[in-house]
């Protein structure tokens, strides 16, 4: 009787856990604003870094999205 009464517990309260586990897992992964900024300047560096390579010539205007 008492393994039965186990199994439904964790039966419950183990997604539950799973999802506060989750949520906190998103929560605490976002970049901050400065991280974001430094990852976007890096990568419009890379980028420009590779059309020089290449041959080619960056956009005057690297701050728009490719369309």
């Amino acid at each position: 009787m008492a393994d039965t009464n186990l199994w439904g517990v964790l039966t419950i309260l183990g997604p539950i856990l799973l999802a506060v586990a989750i949520i906190w897992a998103i929560r605490h992964n976002r970049a901050t604003p400065t991280e974001e900024a430094h990852t976007e300047a890096a990568t419009k560096h890379m980028y420009n870094e590779q059309a020089r390579d290449d041959g080619m010539h960056p956009e005057r205007n690297s701050d728009r999205p490719a369309q």
